[in-house]
């Protein structure tokens, strides 16, 4: 019984690579997967952006290279440059939208009250739109706004 009630208690996520398996909607999730590591070194990031409304986690964020398992889900510093959606004046209106990021992480990490969590701090320098509609990071699962699903 106690073997049935373990089981049970996997994480969303901690299978990431099984979360890239073709899903039925002509994506190959392999080849995007194998994509990342082509991507040009340089001091820079790869940020997606995650709103869920009453939260102020921005989204995750991975070096270049990185696969999307590395990403960290960060608390955005606005202190050097305003968030895309706060400059638009429209709170959320760039969800999942993908950005290659300027930045740096501060070291600190900032207590989120909806959440009850910490995230690590990341202060933004700058920000240029690398697509409005890239492949979701959770294929396999509902990309449902409001949801927060782990790496």
């Amino acid at each position: 019984m106690a073997a049935l009630f373990l089981a049970g208690c996997e994480t969303p996520g901690n299978n990431f690579a099984n979360d890239f398996a073709p899903t039925g909607s002509g994506l190959n999730y392999s080849a995007i997967a194998g994509t990342i590591p082509q991507e040009p070194r340089g001091n820079y990031f790869v940020g997606r952006r995650y709103y869920k409304e009453n939260f102020y986690y921005w989204g995750y964020i991975r070096e270049p290279g990185q696969p999307w398992k590395e990403a960290k889900l960060v608390m955005l510093n606005e202190h050097k440059k305003l968030a895309p959606d706060r400059v638009a004046n429209n709170i959320g209106s760039d969800h999942n939208y993908e950005y290659k990021m300027t930045g740096y992480f501060s070291g600190d990490t900032v207590y989120e009250a909806a959440s009850n969590s910490f995230f690590p701090e990341f202060v933004m320098t700058g920000y240029e739109l690398l697509s409005t509609n890239p492949p979701p990071l959770f294929p396999n699962r509902p990309q449902v706004r409001g949801t927060r699903p782990r790496l």
